[in-house]
């Protein structure tokens, strides 16, 4: 459309051109006159609404060059997702220790849970080829350790659970295992490690004729060494007896290197057990003792 100072100037010209033709010209040049006046009209028209449609042309590029601006960034925020992944390092890092208390998590052995040093099979039967050298009982109490004279015949009179090494010294243990007194094999709590069991009056009984009888088994029980004046077996049984001595109901401890002796768990008469032990002679001699008596143990296996 036509701005205000064109119409106005537009105005001005055709008056002034009328009075011009009417006064001058004939009738003919008028109406002549008045078709090239409609005729530059058109062409102005024409350059008015092109040049304003131009600009408004102009003016929608600019605006859709200003849309394009935003779909450009879009691919920054595309960027953006890709640091998803540190993410999910960060995460397995933290995961990694927790695995390591799965590593670390373990259950406590039992105290009284055997090593087992070896075992040796005689007949049908399977011995431990050491004798016991446990302070607890198989649920984990503990068996008190009488040292002196007085502890060991206090424990005897009172029927209570005691053990000792030879002569009190530790260094006994390794080779002759533990003397306990006949208490702690009867004492409910159980003394035989798990998979094990204290053997009776017949399962002796049963070693000593599968070896020969008593007077041939004996010998063959018997260590080759650590008896005194070379009384000394042949172990072809692979029991391996050593001689390690007992300790006697006063407390005094008697024949290291010249006697072995074993509990059974089989009761004797009144306040006696039945035991099982080896001498300088090659027999395999069997006794019934009192209660209150330190000696080993060697265990049989279920």
């Amino acid at each position: 459309m036509l701005s205000k100072f064109n119409r106005w100037t537009f105005f001005t010209f055709t008056n002034n051109f009328k009075k011009i033709i009417m006064e001058k010209a004939n009738p003919i040049i008028t109406v002549t006159a008045v078709f090239v006046l409609l005729f530059s009209y058109g062409n102005m028209s024409d350059n008015l609404f092109a040049q304003t449609t131009s600009k408004s042309v102009q003016t929608q590029t600019k605006s859709t060059q200003t849309v394009t601006k935003p779909v450009q960034a879009k691919p920054k925020s595309t960027q953006t997702v890709q640091t998803k992944p540190k993410s999910t390092q960060t995460v397995t890092k933290t995961a990694q220790p927790k695995s390591k208390p799965v590593q670390k998590s373990s259950t406590p052995a039992p105290a009284n849970k055997s090593k087992d040093v070896g075992i040796v099979r005689i007949g049908t039967q399977t011995w431990a080829v050491a004798n016991l050298n446990v302070s607890t009982f198989r649920n984990g109490d503990t068996i008190p350790e009488a040292r002196t004279n007085k502890e060991w015949v206090t424990s005897g009179e009172s029927g209570k659970p005691a053990w000792c090494y030879y002569n009190n010294d530790p260094a006994n243990g390794p080779k002759y295992g533990k003397l306990y007194n006949w208490y702690v094999v009867n004492d409910p709590r159980g003394l035989a490690p798990a998979g094990w069991s204290l053997p009776g009056d017949a399962d002796w009984t049963k070693l000593m004729y599968y070896l020969g009888g008593p007077e041939a088994s004996g010998r063959k029980m018997k260590t080759t060494s650590g008896w005194i004046d070379g009384n000394t077996g042949t172990n072809e049984s692979g029991f391996t007896g050593f001689a390690g001595g007992y300790r006697v109901e006063n407390g005094t401890f008697l024949n290291l290197g010249s006697i072995g002796t074993w509990w059974s768990s089989t009761e004797g008469k009144a306040s006696s057990a039945i035991d099982f032990y080896l001498s300088l002679s090659g027999n395999l001699g069997r006794s019934s003792s009192p209660r209150q008596r330190g000696e080993s143990i060697r265990c049989l296996r279920n």
